[in-house]
């Protein structure tokens, strides 16, 4: 190679050339001015919120073939402006993860191993225990005998950072109707 063209292929000499900051010319390479982002090869863009905290920065999800491919800030947030932290950044890996679950485990009192359930069959497992907790600790009165409770402190709710308004409503409205006074979301705590 010539040494004008060993030179050339210097960043620092082509900062001096005009780039001094680096951001243009002076950064590039021949393998960097071949790479595309992996957006432009994406099907659709889903909008979305990072599941992590109870910021609620906006993102924009990136899919081909059916497959999450980038996950970024979306600069039109007015809470996040298009920046995420380190785990949002990070939160492609908790959907494309290798070991991620999509089957319902299940582990037995007192057992060693974990059983797949149906969905079918853990909702109603669910269902039934929420159900039995009830009838076992509910309250008609206090214990005066006079005073009306129709509670139970047999179970309570403590809702997620990023559940949004319409959830927490319907999550205060079930709870209530169940009868239990426990209800919070970690977002106020």
């Amino acid at each position: 190679m010539p040494l004008r063209d060993l030179l050339q292929s210097l960043p620092l000499l082509r900062q001096a050339q005009g780039d001094p900051l680096a951001l243009g010319r002076a950064a590039q390479s021949a393998r960097s001015q071949s790479l595309e982002p992996r957006t432009t090869t994406a099907d659709k863009v889903v909008n979305s919120i990072c599941p992590y905290c109870a910021v609620g920065c906006a993102q924009k999800v990136y899919v081909k073939e059916e497959r999450v491919v980038q996950i970024e800030g979306d600069p039109a947030s007015p809470i996040s402006r298009g920046r995420l932290c380190p785990k949002g950044a990070a939160s492609r890996q908790l959907v494309n993860a290798p070991t991620r679950e999509y089957k319902v485990k299940y582990r037995r009192p007192h057992g060693t191993e974990w059983e797949e359930l149906s969905l079918d069959d853990a909702m109603d497992m669910i269902a039934d225990r929420v159900i039995a907790t009830r009838d076992l600790t509910w309250e008609d009165s206090g214990p005066d005998g006079v005073t009306k409770h129709h509670r139970t402190l047999g179970f309570a709710s403590l809702g997620g950072a990023t559940l949004d308004n319409e959830e927490n409503y319907l999550i205060k409205k079930l709870f209530t109707a169940l009868g239990a006074i426990q209800i919070e979301n970690q977002a106020r705590i």
